[in-house]
């Protein structure tokens, strides 16, 4: 029951969700991708990566210098259904897809590059 307490807790976020919906879109997001998403500071997307991961929500891969993220493999069906259902009409999410083509279209290293001149 622990688990299921922390998942919940994990998801019990605006940003949070915003982020596994972003994840279950794209097989992986890397945080200066999530940063710019979100339009929080780096040390914020880390907090709320952090909580993801210590709910066994997500998983992270090291390439260089990023920090690439997705969702585990066993990420619960049901759960991501509820939410991807739930928040499906939602216009945050309807926006977040429209910033993801865009940021998606900058290689990882110009867009990490820009995030920190700003």
């Amino acid at each position: 029951m622990e688990k299921t307490l922390k998942q919940i807790k994990a998801l019990a976020d605006g940003n949070r969700l915003r982020i596994v919906m972003a994840l279950s879109a794209h097989n992986e997001l890397c945080v200066c991708q999530i940063t710019e998403l979100l339009q929080v500071s780096t040390p914020t997307v880390s907090r709320h990566m952090s909580v993801l991961q210590n709910a066994g929500l997500v998983e992270n891969r090291k390439d260089a210098r990023w920090v690439h993220y997705r969702l585990i493999e066993g990420f619960p069906a049901a759960v991501l259904q509820w939410i991807q259902s739930s928040t499906s009409c939602s216009q945050v999410i309807l926006q977040d897809k429209q910033a993801l083509d865009t940021i998606l279209a900058y290689p990882v290293d110009e867009l990490c590059r820009a995030r920190k001149q700003r």
